[in-house]
């Protein structure tokens, strides 16, 4: 037996596999720390570093005025919209689970889209506040994976799990100072004469005292009956996750502190591009061996490279295609564009599941 594979040898494999386990982390110390647990922390201080350089000046990429910060960011995140395809399309596990939503559904959404201007504005609207949620749910959904991997049942805190998270993204917004940059969106109704629509983002600026005081009134009683579950789930034998906790504290760290106050100006940026990153890592974590078999390097020592720079070229191509395009003049471009965002947010609440032994 040669030694690469006696390297990569299966009993090696698994050993390392239940050693990872055991440990409590989804790949390693180290890749969780980066990827995962400190991910939102890493963002606040890049965004940090960023804030005042030369590339936040206006500048003209590929006929459009931006900044270098703006135009890397929007790339990055279109980049990790599209490589969800990976696991929904590329898996063979996943795939013929549900041909329907990754064929006929999307065709019939950019019919739909293309041919009603009430869909198609509808669904822009809907992709700002659903990526909210979903950016939460990823979250929730590595806090899940955390939990399983401290040994405890799929079930134990999951609905309480689900509403931190929905509080941790969606509270600093609604109490925060970036409301109004979500809600604004709603003026894009004005294309098909909407009163009703166009009018919600006078009607949340009046109002945001109360949603403020809101959110504050039934998020701290939340967060007191949160901790109190739990210490009953661990009275009861629930095993705390170390990396859970983490991952939760610099999460709301990082979400409260954007959000809510908007630090010169970076909070889409801290916000976005740690989701990307994690979203990245996630996928190279999960598909690496799929990506490699489909390529047909799967067992060679250059097949996990090949694949990384596979994953990395496609998803930084549609990004830079998806940011540089004219979807101002490009009716079906900008279609497809929301058609993705909007597909990955939705595959990704099921291609997931700890409790389906997916992940």
């Amino acid at each position: 037996m040669s030694s690469t594979h006696a390297i990569f040898s299966p009993d090696l494999k698994a050993r390392i596999a239940e050693r990872v386990l055991r440990s409590g982390y989804i790949v390693s110390p180290l890749y969780d720390g980066v990827f995962f647990i400190a991910a939102p922390l890493l963002a606040l201080a890049l965004a940090m570093l960023i804030v005042g350089s030369p590339l936040e000046n206006d500048t003209t990429i590929f006929g459009n005025d931006t900044s270098w910060v703006d135009f890397g960011l929007g790339v990055f995140i279109f980049a990790h919209l599209v490589i969800v395809i990976f696991r929904s399309h590329l898996n063979p596990k996943i795939f013929p689970l549900y041909p329907w939503r990754f064929t006929l559904i999307p065709l019939a959404l950019f019919a739909a889209m293309m041919t009603s201007n009430w869909v198609l504005v509808s669904c822009s609207v809907l992709a700002t506040f659903w990526d909210v949620y979903h950016s939460g749910m990823q979250t929730f959904g590595l806090s899940r994976i955390y939990d399983a991997r401290a040994g405890n049942q799929h079930k134990a805190g999951r609905t309480l799990d689900w509403i931190l998270n929905f509080y941790l993204y969606a509270g600093p917004i609604a109490a925060g100072v970036t409301l109004l940059d979500h809600v604004n969106d709603f003026h894009e109704f004005e294309e098909v004469g909407s009163v009703f629509f166009t009018s919600i983002p006078a009607y949340a600026e009046t109002n945001a005292q109360y949603l403020s005081w809101f959110v504050i009134g039934t998020g701290l009683p939340f967060l007191a009956y949160y901790l109190w579950s739990y210490w009953r789930l661990w009275r009861a034998g629930y095993q705390v996750s170390p990396q859970k906790v983490f991952l939760l504290l610099s999460t709301a760290a990082c979400s409260i502190y954007a959000w809510g106050f908007n630090p010169f100006g970076m909070a889409f940026f801290i916000m976005n591009f740690f989701h990307a990153w994690q979203y990245f890592a996630i996928i190279w974590w999960s598909e690496n061996g799929n990506i490699s078999k489909v390529l047909g390097c799967e067992g060679r020592a250059w097949g996990k490279w090949a694949a990384l720079f596979v994953l990395i070229v496609v998803g930084l191509s549609y990004g830079m295609l998806a940011e540089g395009a004219d979807i101002d003049t490009h009716t079906w471009l900008f279609a497809l564009f929301l058609l993705i965002s909007l597909m990955h947010f939705w595959y990704d609440g099921f291609i997931w599941s700890v409790g389906r032994k997916q992940v």
